[in-house]
């Protein structure tokens, strides 16, 4: 694979994962136009796209686990205390991103390859792209923000989860759809985005054991070898792109991000329109 291809997809993905404007919508737009302009040369086959893709989300994976190193010792601190059959505050942050993780994994077992087959046109991600953007808007301008992580109940962390599942729909943005979830419930800004990163542990984490394990059965060393230079790439956008946007949010709203989504969508939708774009 190209190591242009490879630098490309792994900055999006790094710098997307984790703002509110869908990395995954991004990922997908960035293959179809690497193949509209025919720049794939060789042949990159859909599982070889597959594998990159969950590289890269691995390397942001990392950049959570670093950036929020201290939220981590918590949840194995949490995990140990239920072990010894005792209750803290760690112990109820273990148990919500628990909780908020159900609902997503059970569904994407369920409806993946529905996803696969009819969700990633570029229509569905013009479409989502803005309308969740505007949902997002509209509860950040309409919610209080004095809550923190903490504050939530069981019941609410839940309701994130539920919400997140929407996420499988490329456009929506897992972490936009989680942190508009965490507006609606009175939460601050900041807070809710950092429990949306803390929510990516075990969905991303989850998704990329499976792809290592394929790699490691397959043996294909070359594939193994890009799938490591993607996934630092990412690593390091991502480390970024966390640190930008903790510290926009701690004194500014989502606004920015907001225009960004409907200033891309009704891009993609002119181009769709002017047949620019292959539906």
């Amino acid at each position: 694979m190209p190591l242009r291809l490879i630098i490309i997809i792994a900055l999006l993905q790094g710098i997307t994962e984790f703002l509110p404007i869908s990395s995954s919508g991004h990922l997908i737009l960035a293959w179809e136009a690497f193949d509209h302009f025919e720049l794939m040369l060789p042949i990159i086959t859909e599982a070889d796209k597959m594998v990159i893709d969950i590289a890269v989300h691995v390397g942001t994976l990392f950049a959570v686990v670093v950036y929020f190193w201290q939220d981590v010792l918590r949840l194995v601190n949490g995990l140990w205390v239920i072990v010894r059959k005792r209750w803290n505050s760690n112990a109820e942050l273990l148990v919500k991103v628990l909780i908020a993780s159900i609902p997503v994994i059970l569904a994407g077992l369920v409806i993946k390859e529905f996803v696969s087959l009819f969700l990633r046109s570029p229509w569905i991600i013009a479409v989502t792209t803005i309308l969740f953007g505007l949902l997002l808007w509209l509860t950040d301008r309409a919610t209080m923000t004095v809550r923190k992580v903490d504050h939530i109940s069981y019941k609410e962390a839940f309701f994130i989860g539920v919400m997140q599942v929407l996420a499988l729909v490329p456009g929506t943005s897992r972490s936009g759809i989680t942190m508009t979830a965490g507006r609606m419930l009175g939460m601050e800004r900041a807070e809710t985005a950092r429990f949306s990163m803390l929510l990516a542990i075990p969905a991303i984490g989850g998704a990329g054991a499976l792809a290592g394990l394929d790699l490691f059965l397959a043996g294909n060393s070359a594939l193994t070898e890009t799938a490591f230079w993607a996934a630092l790439i990412s690593f390091v956008a991502a480390i970024f792109a966390i640190w930008a946007m903790m510290g926009w949010l701690k004194r500014a709203s989502f606004a920015i991000f907001v225009l960004y989504r409907l200033l891309l969508g009704g891009l993609l939708l002119f181009l769709l329109f002017m047949g620019n774009i292959a539906a």
